[in-house]
């Protein structure tokens, strides 16, 4: 089957765990897909699986996951509900990179045809690219986080048209520079308030 073949989420999710095109896959333990409410309308794109998420499948599930979690929960959004409220996380590359280390841009092109159909079938209605490596593989752009993020975009999404798009702090680095998360949260509320603006969450009180 090919990609312009794929028509469901599991179909896609098949390919991706098949897909030999990305050499990361030679090294990793599990592909790392997805998680969430695929309906929820909002996609929340990563970086690449850490050590946690290749040994459990999912993404976002060490440290940085956690901190992940608390921001949304702090604007009323969850990984773990569906429908309005719901979240669906997924990531730039599918497989981790030996010793964490950040993908590099071939690593990063080898998987954006997969991450691009991925959208199309989500259909969604807000992205949000979370860290630098998320923004070079929706974006293909060398900007930095600190041109890119406190604003909307349209990214463009295949056989769907221009989508809301906003970047955000990976909660890595929100560890690492714990100055730096009173933006993150007000990057939240922004998602939060656009959220609300196309239905997708109660009106912001």
């Amino acid at each position: 089957m090919t990609l312009t073949n794929i028509t469901t989420l599991p179909q896609l999710q098949a390919y991706t765990e098949s897909f030999t095109g990305c050499p990361l896959k030679a090294h990793a333990t599990r592909t790392v897909f997805a998680e969430g409410d695929p309906a929820s309308g909002i996609v929340l794109i990563g970086e690449a699986p850490g050590a946690n998420e290749d040994a459990v499948g999912k993404p976002f599930v060490g440290r940085s996951g956690k901190l992940l979690d608390k921001l949304l929960a702090e604007v009323h959004l969850s990984r773990h509900t569906q429908g309005r409220g719901g979240v669906y996380i997924t990531n730039s590359v599918f497989w981790r990179p030996p010793a964490n280390r950040t993908p590099t841009p071939d690593e990063i092109l080898s998987c954006r045809p997969i991450l691009l159909k991925h959208l199309e079938l989500l259909r969604p209605k807000i992205i949000v690219m979370v860290g630098g490596t998320a923004v070079k593989a929706v974006l293909q752009t060398p900007a930095a986080m600190a041109n890119v993020r406190g604003r909307w975009m349209d990214f463009p999404i295949p056989n769907l048209g221009p989508v809301a798009t906003m970047a955000m702090f990976h909660p890595a680095y929100l560890l690492r520079n714990p100055p730096a998360t009173p933006q993150a949260q007000a990057d939240m509320h922004m998602l939060r308030h656009k959220a609300a603006e196309l239905g997708l969450l109660p009106p912001t009180p």
